[in-house]
């Protein structure tokens, strides 16, 4: 698998389409899961976008990286295709999504099924689980 990271200006529409399709296939479909997926802050100067491909060049995993107005760094929208699950494909994006933060603070929304993944990148679970479109989910913060 090949890593890529890129602001939204930088995206070809061919990736872009792709990531977008990968996230709407897996939030919205496979997770049934109705809501606003486009919700704005892609676009953002700020945000950057860390994906992997395949040799053929298909989008297998991404998520994105956002500034909140406090300057604390944002991970969201972090996804898998199904036939590449369990390749350590989260893994590699999360290690590339932190090397960009740096020392800055960082907070993510982890679906609960998925905590011991972002533990071991510095993540504590703040707070008390909730659900968000149906699913549980905990707020994790890295200082």
């Amino acid at each position: 698998m090949i890593i890529h990271s890129a602001p939204f200006a930088s995206l070809d529409v061919f990736t872009l389409y792709a990531i977008l399709r990968l996230r709407s296939d897996v939030f919205v479909v496979e997770q049934a899961s109705p809501y606003p997926e486009l919700d704005g802050r892609d676009t953002e100067p700020a945000t950057v976008h860390i994906w992997l491909s395949d040799p053929a060049g298909a989008v297998t995993a991404c998520l994105r990286v956002l500034t909140d107005p406090d300057g604390t760094a944002r991970i969201g929208r972090v996804v898998t295709a199904a036939t590449h699950r369990g390749q350590g494909l989260a893994a590699r994006l999360l290690a590339e999504a932190v090397a960009l933060i740096g020392p800055r603070p960082a907070v993510l929304d982890a679906q609960t099924t998925a905590v011991r993944v972002y533990e071991r990148f510095g993540f504590v679970a703040t707070g008390t689980p909730y659900l968000e479109d149906g699913i549980e989910h905990i707020t994790m913060r890295r200082t």
